[in-house]
């Protein structure tokens, strides 16, 4: 019986070592059906967020080799705390995509001469979606506005955008930003123009007596300009150190090998589908610029791109498949019908459930820090709603970015007082995961960093989820 007591302990023992030893983001799970002949699997902890330091990060960012190097500050860390902690969706969401459009950026960079880390800019543009599009009108993977995008040979019309081909938009924004570059001699600069136009950065170094650095311009630029800057650095490290943050992908997604085919002539992409068996959405993906389903003449010059495994059936086929996906009249008013109702579909769906009797519409200002999942928790509604009554047609939302909402008694919970440790002690603010005292000082508009500092004696900016904070 000792023996047995010894035995079963020493297993214990080992076991407990092993879920020791696998701390972080990779647990070990025994497959066995008896402690003799166990094998150990990874499995992997998801939802697991890492905790990580100022100093841990600022020495990952000091040993990075990028070819825009940057040092960290509060305001960049505030933005790594978001993406790696607040919203770990949305990063999860770009490293998903980033196989399909990252190796297409870095070749286009590289042929002008250009940083690689400028690839990084789409994330903050676009999230890397080619069929973004902004509140203002600006659209794809690099968010060019009809009237620039017409600069760089980007053109539209109601079937066709040329802002969301990928390898054109690309080319455009390597163009436009090697420009910006010439004009400002510095990357940080030249992104932020990028942004906000070069006018505004030239007012900014005006106004700041000639400086002609970022961070010195800082102040003077507009306010959105100045979050766009430590949101790309963040991404920079972000997505270097994603295996840090503990940014395991569940379900990898892999790109559609694809080759192009010009049929030189306007083409029903619905009958192209049946013919070659290649699946419509396939075609769709690979081709975002294509609106309704249809090239028409004025584009009948453009390559499809289609899946590389069906390329050599439809090029020995091409001749006779052209009679069958040619484009009457007919046809491409019944595809653009079909296009336009779809839409309509899902936009009534989403304001099903709005009754002017039992909801009132309000206004809302999105404050720094929210996300569409966020604020529609706050208002008891669904993320779909709110984009379809604000007509969005992606979750990007930007800072001071009016937001209509239905609401079922015409209000909405105050995210500052849901913070609080008690509505009894409005002056004490709960810190939540994600925030940093910069952060903290942006929300509660009146108190500054050294403020908080000074009623809390903090030694330093260090903060932790659950920690009680005197704001007043």
């Amino acid at each position: 019986m000792k023996k047995k007591i010894c035995s079963f302990c020493a297993s214990l023992a080992l076991l407990l070592a092993i879920i020791q030893f696998s701390h972080g983001q990779e647990l070990f799970q025994l497959n066995s059906t008896g402690l003799d002949e166990e094998t150990i699997t990874p499995h992997y902890q998801f939802e697991y967020i890492p905790d990580f330091t100022y100093e841990q990060v600022e020495q990952r960012i000091k040993a990075m080799e990028t070819s825009m190097p940057f040092e960290l500050n509060e305001r960049i860390f505030a933005f790594i705390n978001y993406f790696a902690v607040r919203n770990r969706d949305y990063t999860k969401m770009v490293l998903q995509r980033m196989d399909t459009y990252f190796p297409m950026f870095e070749e286009m960079l590289s042929a002008h001469d250009m940083p690689d880390d400028v690839k990084f800019l789409a994330i903050i543009e676009s999230g890397l979606n080619p069929k973004a599009k902004s509140r203002v009108g600006a659209m794809g993977l690099w968010q060019f506005m009809p009237a620039t995008g017409r600069m760089y040979n980007m053109h539209t019309n109601m079937d066709i955008d040329d802002r969301m081909d990928p390898e054109m938009s690309t080319e455009a924004a390597a163009k436009y930003l090697k420009s910006l570059y010439r004009m400002f001699n510095d990357w940080e600069v030249a992104l932020a123009a990028y942004n906000c136009g070069p006018g505004n950065v030239r007012k900014a170094i005006r106004r700041s007596g000639g400086k002609s650095k970022f961070w010195d311009l800082y102040n003077y630029l507009p306010r959105e300009t100045r979050s766009y800057i430590p949101q790309f650095q963040a991404m920079m490290y972000l997505i270097r150190h994603a295996e840090e943050h503990n940014f395991v992908l569940e379900e990898p997604s892999y790109p559609i090998a694809f080759e192009k085919i010009n049929f030189n002539q306007e083409l029903d992409l619905e009958e192209l589908a049946n013919l070659t068996g290649i699946c419509i959405e396939d075609i769709e993906y690979l081709n975002p610029s294509i609106q309704h389903r249809l090239v028409p003449a004025s584009n009948k010059n453009m390559a499809i791109r289609v899946p590389k495994s069906k390329v050599e059936y439809i090029t020995e086929n091409k001749e006779h498949f052209a009679s069958a996906v040619k484009l009457t009249t007919e046809r491409a008013i019944d595809l653009r019908l079909a296009s336009n109702q779809s839409a309509v579909r899902a936009v009534a769906q989403a304001n099903a459930e709005v009754s002017t009797g039992e909801r009132t519409r309000v206004t809302y200002k999105v404050k720094s820090g929210d996300v569409l999942g966020k604020i529609a928790q706050n208002h008891g509604t669904t993320v779909t709603n709110i984009k379809a009554w604000n007509n969005l047609s992606n979750n990007n939302i930007r800072i001071g970015q009016t937001l209509y909402i239905y609401t079922k008694n015409g209000s909405f919970d105050n995210s500052i007082a849901a913070n609080n440790s008690s509505s009894e002690n409005p002056k004490v603010y709960t810190v939540q995961p994600g925030d940093s005292l910069w952060l903290i000082s942006k929300k509660l508009s009146g108190i500054s960093v050294e403020q908080i500092k000074r009623l809390n004696n903090l030694n330093t900016n260090q903060i932790k989820p659950g920690q009680k904070l005197i704001i007043g």
